[in-house]
């Protein structure tokens, strides 16, 4: 906290113990960047790391490592502290500063695993979403159902990521204050410079009081009205300089935030996608069994249908099973006649609810 004027709630989001989602933070002398494996505080001279043993980390540190190398930087830095004059000749327009590189790296690394995961996921679901339409069985669902909850918890991962990304690049304020190089150098020149200031001055003051005398008391309020009007004036053009320079450099965060802000919803575009598809298969299922279960209620009306006409036949058998005397029953034909009329009774009832069924447009006949 000392070390770069960070407050303890910063550095809860870099706690390996607590889950936090993806987050960039401008503070007066370092970034903080909690970006999903990449957890770590940017200053102008340094990163300082979480879990160097990772993997994913070992790789950021490899890969800041070879740019800063190939790109000369630590030459640029040192001449930079021997002589602030030179800072207008090495700030071209491809030139990045130390904390820009770190940050940069950082997001890079983000964004390739959270498209790396994306990718895997999509050679997954794909091929199990096809299988799931032939054939729709428990452990087809079950194996879908895992991966639209993977498919859920990437997509807000991405999501904060992008979220983050593009609040970054709203807010002019927040890019201005990741520009810690520039700030620290503004610091340093006012420093030096007004040690120099102070130093001229009293080597004036000598000269003068050797040509001659001053008288003790009214010169050192002369002194410090001078000094403070010096550092007035000097803190004034500074400002306005800093403002000037703010606005053309704040360009130069922004590019870079465009750029993984472009692969970040290219990555978030990829999984929209494979939840539609999702949820176009879920829909396509879901018409198959609504087609299935309309077959079933078909069947089951033609079966009540078929049990309505059988108990009619029923109905019969019972009237004339019957213990009373009738003449019909001394007829050797009458049981023939009466199976006949029932059962072309029972056919024109049956042919007729097909006709209504037809009609109403229940059953496709």
């Amino acid at each position: 906290m000392r070390r770069c004027d960070l407050p303890a709630r910063d550095l809860r989001l870099l706690d390996p113990l607590f889950v936090y989602p993806s987050t960039i933070l401008g503070r007066e002398k370092a970034i903080v960047v909690n970006l999903e494996q990449i957890r770590c505080i940017i200053t102008a001279d340094e990163v300082l790391l979480l879990n160097s043993l990772d993997s994913y980390v070992l790789q950021y540190v490899v890969e800041l490592q070879r740019r800063l190398k190939a790109t000369g930087a630590g030459d640029v830095w040192q001449s930079e502290s021997r002589d602030f004059a030179d800072v207008s000749r090495n700030s071209s327009s491809d030139y990045l500063p130390f904390e820009f590189k770190a940050l940069e790296i950082a997001l890079e690394a983000a964004c390739t695993f959270l498209d790396s995961q994306a990718a895997e996921l999509e050679i997954e679901a794909y091929p199990l979403l096809d299988e799931l339409t032939s054939t729709i069985s428990t452990l087809n669902l079950e194996r879908v159902r895992r991966l639209k909850s993977r498919l859920v918890g990437l997509t807000r991962r991405v999501q904060k990521v992008r979220d983050e990304i593009e609040q970054l690049m709203d807010d002019d304020g927040d890019m201005a204050e990741m520009y810690l190089t520039d700030k620290k150098l503004r610091m340093d020149s006012i420093y030096y410079g007004g040690d120099q200031s102070v130093t001229g001055y009293r080597s004036n003051d000598g000269l003068q009081s050797a040509s001659a005398p001053v008288s003790p008391v009214s010169s050192p309020p002369e002194y410090r009205k001078l000094e403070k009007s010096i550092s007035f004036a000097r803190s004034r053009h500074d400002s306005m300089r800093s403002s000037e320079s703010s606005k053309q450099n704040i360009e130069e965060m922004e590019m870079l935030l465009e750029a993984y802000f472009v692969v970040i919803d290219s990555t978030l575009n990829k999984l929209t996608s494979l939840k539609e598809y999702i949820d176009d298969t879920e829909d396509f299922i879901n018409i198959q069994l609504d087609n299935v279960r309309n077959q079933l209620i078909q069947f089951e009306l033609l079966l009540t249908t078929a049990t309505f006409v059988v108990a009619i036949c029923g109905v019969v058998a019972g009237v004339f099973g019957m213990n009373f005397p009738i003449t019909l029953f001394d007829n050797p034909t009458a049981f023939d006649w009466v199976l006949f009329i029932t059962g072309v009774t029972g056919l024109v009832i049956f042919c007729s609810f097909l006709w209504f069924y037809k009609s109403r447009r229940v059953m496709p006949f």
